[in-house]
């Protein structure tokens, strides 16, 4: 019988943060050779998670075989001033070893300060007894700041609770993040501006579509904003109308390769397979009534408008975090095409806040946006969100060849 070696044995803590969850870590327990960017760190988290799958199932990974169940976390104390913790996020690939490591994840963002204040990461002299922590999250891969306030009761976090969100099956307990400037100001790759083109709409040239209308926006997560109608679409529709069709899909790919070149992401279109997680292409239209995923009959007079969203090729079941801090500061920004699907029959104004519609429901974003000197600049983005400790112990992995 060959011999081959044991598996190693990771710390770790599986959670759901908003609409998706994820594999979380302390950086000081990855082994040495991982505790740095780089080749061995994504090879062990690729096999975490079960990844690259041929069979595009993850079975042999902690992984769910979708975008919003193929994450990985790493969280350290942060040597920044004013801040708690450095929060560094990896979209995995499914059927590739590929990991992303361009953009952040809005929904894994809220159980970043739980999982600090669980694992002793957040100093306890700033633990209330009982009422709300606030952790100062530094969000390494885009250089922004992310305000988490998350509840406590008893000196712990408090995570069962009666806060309902759409997407999620089960109530818990409620945590408002703020993302502070979520725009890009001059570090990054698109150009150093919320609209790197300079222009509210664009007219984005993507052949064998046509010509669109497009919004491209930096904040949150670098997005581009379509009109379900130039594309065939009604902005009603849930994952069944759209991850089944390979033509669908490709359009959207296709124009998603065309607004990362337009934004500057991108040198040659070639390249925009090796960022999958970014940027996001995104359709909206005015608000209608429609069936969400859960049966749940959404109104049009309870939202403002309707938005859907694609995640690592495919519609996503609910909507990514990052892409509703674009929502919402396109939103309050008047000319936008989120702005005018939002402001449909009336004049366009700025919207300091939105309720929208997505495959799962409905979710509220705010953000404060100001024209100063001629260019518009948002303060922060704010939505609540909840998290939950799902698993806490150990992973297990055949190790790496070089670790």
């Amino acid at each position: 019988m060959s011999i081959h070696p044991a598996q190693i044995e990771i710390p770790a803590t599986y959670l759901r943060g908003g609409t998706s969850k994820g594999v979380f870590f302390k950086l000081s327990d990855l082994p040495p050779a991982a505790q740095q960017p780089g080749a061995v760190r994504d090879a062990i988290l690729l096999r975490v998670i079960g990844s690259p799958d041929p069979y595009g199932k993850q079975i042999d990974g902690m992984g769910g075989a979708t975008s919003s169940t193929s994450k990985t976390v790493i969280v350290s104390r942060s040597t920044r001033p004013d801040h708690d913790v450095d929060y560094l996020f990896g979209q995995v690939a499914i059927d590739r070893p590929f990991v992303d490591w361009s953009g952040n994840c809005g929904n894994l963002s809220a159980a970043v300060g739980p999982f600090a204040i669980r694992n002793g990461l957040v100093d306890a002299a700033r633990i209330p007894a009982n009422g709300r922590c606030t952790v100062r999250i530094w969000q390494c891969n885009i250089g922004k700041t992310i305000i988490a306030h998350v509840p406590i009761t008893n000196g712990a976090v408090q995570e069962t609770g009666d806060f309902e969100l759409d997407g999620v099956t089960f109530p818990a307990a409620e945590i408002e993040l703020e993302f502070l400037d979520p725009a890009d100001e001059g570090e990054g790759d698109a150009g150093g501006a919320m609209f790197p083109t300079g222009n509210l709409v664009d007219d984005l040239v993507v052949p064998g579509v046509g010509t669109l209308k497009a919004t491209l926006i930096n904040a949150g997560i670098p997005t581009v904003f379509v009109n379900a109608g130039d594309i065939g679409y009604t902005g009603t529709e849930l994952q069944e109308a759209i991850n089944g069709d390979a033509r669908a899909l490709a359009m959207f790919e296709t124009i998603r390769a065309h607004g990362a070149l337009h934004m500057g992401l991108i040198r040659s279109l070639d390249e925009a397979a090796t960022r999958q997680h970014t940027p996001k292409v995104a359709f909206v239209a005015p608000a209608a009534t429609y069936t969400a995923s859960s049966g749940k009959v959404v109104k049009a007079e309870s939202i403002d408008l309707c938005v859907r969203a694609l995640s690592m090729g495919k519609l996503h079941h609910a909507m990514m975090g990052t892409a509703a801090v674009a929502i919402g500061t396109a939103a309050a920004i008047a000319g936008t095409l989120v702005n005018l699907a939002a402001t449909t029959g009336a004049a366009a104004t700025s919207k300091a806040a939105v309720r929208f519609g997505h495959p799962s429901g409905t979710l509220r974003v705010g953000a404060e946006a100001a024209l100063v000197d001629g260019t518009w600049v948002v303060r922060k983005a704010v939505m609540s969100r909840s998290a939950r400790v799902l698993m806490e112990g150990r992973v297990f992995l055949p190790p790496p060849a070089d670790r």
